[in-house]
């Protein structure tokens, strides 16, 4: 039976007008979802603030039975939800499946969460009892993009609800589907009460609603830094959290002892998976300059062999770009980067949304496809004379999300990457990586720090109370 009926994927009506779900590899028609406005949002962070008491009141079990179960439906019904991922969001099939496997893990994960201590006795001077509690937050609130939807709804949604919340999740309109409709479909299967999830799919007004509503004192937003500050900025007026996790412009470092014959794959793969729509995507290839030129050949030759295509249809490397405005991004920036001197090795043309994997070479600080974050199939390739100028490059930037650096002397590597701030960083691997353990998040530009993963997730979607008992009324001198 399958999981998503588009005749009952929305149980209310929504007021913001019909959206068609388009298959970006076809233009294809994949169904119609409703879309919400202002006052959808009012009315679903209202009915999820009444539906949360009795959810955080439940034994820890009993929210992480749901979440368990959760995670299992992922894999019961990847077949239907991987058709939908390659589908809804040009995703190639081995892409989604890595979405369907962290899905899974992040409700194993969460479930696990529900039972961590909860606080902590204190010192008091005082003859009393003295402790803390983490207590839900009550209602958060998550927005969640096209580019990896499954992921970044999930790994909001799942922890919210394992520590006691109720959540309303606004996905990008483009994944509505793969990115929510699919999440409530899931958790509902999996016994989830009523109005603990509200799935809103929508554009600026909802978002701006739900950062605005009374009823939800948290924001998890993933997105671009553009639309990051302003939601940070209007979190700020309305005196609530917001953890934002931001774009990134992720450099990979590849010193002179590194093998060429094991890099590029690794380069490749950085700069060119899921079309580089990805916040993590290697944006900046800094090699050093006596393996420049061999490893702009070879990059570019790497690219070239790839096989660029309809995900669903057919066995190829990359997909589509997620739509039109996607695609002229990309184009602009490739072109203005080759106008002011950077050399096209590879790529730089296309067929409809599908982006020829490209390589730029000759870069400098003033080639917008090195200086600005592409999300795209691009891989700018700039040289270093040493270590010093390798590190001075790589933290010239205003993100800091994700470090490369690849050599044969880990030790080295280690030492290198603290020159360079970001908030993650793999040594002799590239940049894109996710784990459902691991604490998950950037720094300046790319975000507000570590959000996602173990006590990350504790310290957002929770608050500390402290409480104190005496087994008497206390005195005092008036």
């Amino acid at each position: 039976m399958a999981l998503l009926d588009p005749q009952s994927w929305q149980p209310r009506p929504l007021s913001g007008g019909e959206h068609t779900v388009t298959e970006p590899a076809t233009g294809e028609a994949l169904g119609t979802v409703t879309l919400a406005g202002a006052d959808d949002v009012t009315a679903a962070a209202r009915a999820a603030d009444g539906a949360r008491a009795a959810w955080a009141r439940l034994p820890h079990f009993a929210r992480a039975a749901v979440l368990r179960k959760a995670g299992d439906l992922f894999a019961a019904h990847a077949d239907e939800l991987r058709t939908w991922l390659v589908r809804e969001s040009g995703s190639i099939p081995g892409k989604a499946d890595f979405e369907l496997h962290v899905a899974a893990q992040e409700c194993y994960e969460a479930a696990a969460l529900a039972s961590r201590p909860a606080g902590q006795v204190l010192p008091t001077e005082a003859p009393r009892l003295s402790y803390t509690r983490r207590v839900p937050v009550g209602v958060v609130g998550v927005i969640a993009p096209f580019n990896a939807p499954l992921i970044l709804s999930i790994r909001s949604v799942a922890p919210a609800l394992a520590l006691g919340n109720a959540v309303v999740l606004k996905p990008d309109p483009r994944t509505a589907v793969c990115g929510g409709l699919a999440l409530a479909a899931v958790l509902a299967e999996a016994g989830l009460p009523e109005d603990l999830l509200h799935v809103l799919p929508g554009g600026a007004e909802a978002g701006q609603a739900l950062v605005a509503d009374p009823h939800v004192p948290v924001v998890s937003f993933t997105g671009s830094t553009a639309a990051g500050r302003a939601v940070g900025e209007a979190a700020g007026r309305h005196l609530k959290r917001a953890h934002l996790e931001l774009g990134g412009n992720s450099a990979l470092i590849v010193l002179e002892d590194a093998d060429l014959d094991a890099v590029i794959s690794t380069a490749a793969w950085g700069s060119f998976f899921h079309q580089g729509q990805i916040c993590m995507t290697t944006g900046r290839h800094l090699v050093h300059r006596s393996l420049y030129e061999e490893y702009v050949e070879r990059l570019a030759a790497k690219a070239d062999s790839l096989a660029v295509g309809d995900p669903h249809r057919d066995q190829v490397h990359l997909g589509p770009l997620i739509d039109g405005g996607q695609l002229d991004k990309v184009r602009s920036l490739v072109e203005a980067s080759a106008s002011g001197g950077a050399k096209l090795a590879a790529g730089g043309t296309h067929e409809r949304l599908f982006y020829r994997p490209t390589v730029l070479a000759g870069v400098d600080d003033d080639s917008p496809a090195y200086a600005e974050e592409v999300f795209g199939p691009v891989a700018p390739v700039r040289p270093f004379a040493d270590a010093e100028e390798a590190a001075a490059l790589a933290a010239a930037s205003p993100y800091g999300l994700s470090l490369g650096i690849v050599t044969r002397d880990a030790a080295r590597g280690l030492d290198l990457a603290e020159r360079i701030p970001t908030g993650i960083v793999h040594i002799n691997d590239q940049t894109v990586n996710d784990e459902a353990v691991a604490p998950f998040g950037g720094v300046a530009a790319s975000g507000t720090g570590a959000r996602f993963g173990g006590d990350a997730n504790l310290e957002a979607f929770t608050d500390v109370r402290w409480t104190t008992v005496r087994g008497d009324v206390a005195g005092y001198p008036f």
